[in-house]
């Protein structure tokens, strides 16, 4: 059984330490910068009609994959390839970053 602890303590051991609080206001930072699906799509300027006729499907099952939150990478690639882009997995190790490639992509990511 693990030990509960009140969020004003986590949070006081985070403050405690500098490069603790550091850590979680660089990783609060990157988490604004995360857009949805449906951002994406709006920021490219396709509507969901136009998006599921490039996927070969309806516009009510593209409404209902924005709204996932759980994705096969399949599905996410198809969705982003449908708008003209590149899916990128990547992942991340401190400051190292090591792009992950997924299946038989042809598709080669571009240098971080």
């Amino acid at each position: 059984m693990t030990k509960r602890r009140k969020f004003n303590d986590l949070a006081a051991a985070i403050d405690a330490h500098p490069e603790r609080r550091s850590r979680v206001e660089r990783i609060a930072a990157e988490m604004e910068h995360e857009w949805r699906l449906a951002e994406i799509r709006q920021a490219r300027r396709l509507t969901q009609q136009q998006l599921a006729a490039s996927l070969d499907t309806t516009q009510g099952s593209v409404s209902r994959l924005e709204r996932q939150t759980d994705l096969y990478l399949s599905t996410l690639r198809s969705y982003i390839e449908a708008m003209g882009g590149v899916l990128e997995v990547v992942a991340r190790f401190g400051d190292e970053r090591i792009p992950i490639r997924i299946g038989d992509s042809h598709t080669e990511p571009s240098p971080s």
